[in-house]
């Protein structure tokens, strides 16, 4: 893999890092926006302040943007969750050891 790939795969895989922490650190105040703005016993005022609160977090604090990316190549598709890897990336470390309780089935 060259210096290129290498780079872009540790950008991805930091900003879906930084994604995460974001998400993370302003759930709660975000759900209690939501909750507030959807909320529509409440005066029609309260609920446009909520959701101009809303509006001023970041990109990175939005639960979309998260999206489970193989931590060894930074691949978007065919991910393992309870690994954090890609297929390939698994079957490569399952058939070398080097995952624990994993071995390929025979029957």
């Amino acid at each position: 893999m060259n210096n290129a790939m290498k780079a872009m795969r540790n950008a991805r895989v930091m900003r879906d890092v930084k994604a995460r922490k974001g998400v993370r650190d302003n759930e709660i105040a975000r759900r209690a926006y939501i909750y507030v703005a959807r909320n529509t016993t409440l005066p029609p005022q309260v609920r446009h302040q909520a959701q101009l609160q809303l509006n001023t977090f970041g990109k990175y604090t939005r639960p979309t943007t998260v999206k489970n990316r193989c931590s060894e190549t930074g691949r978007g598709r065919g991910i393992i969750s309870e690994f954090a890897l890609c297929r390939f990336q698994f079957r490569i470390r399952a058939l070398a050891g080097e995952l624990n309780g994993v071995h390929k089935a025979c029957w």
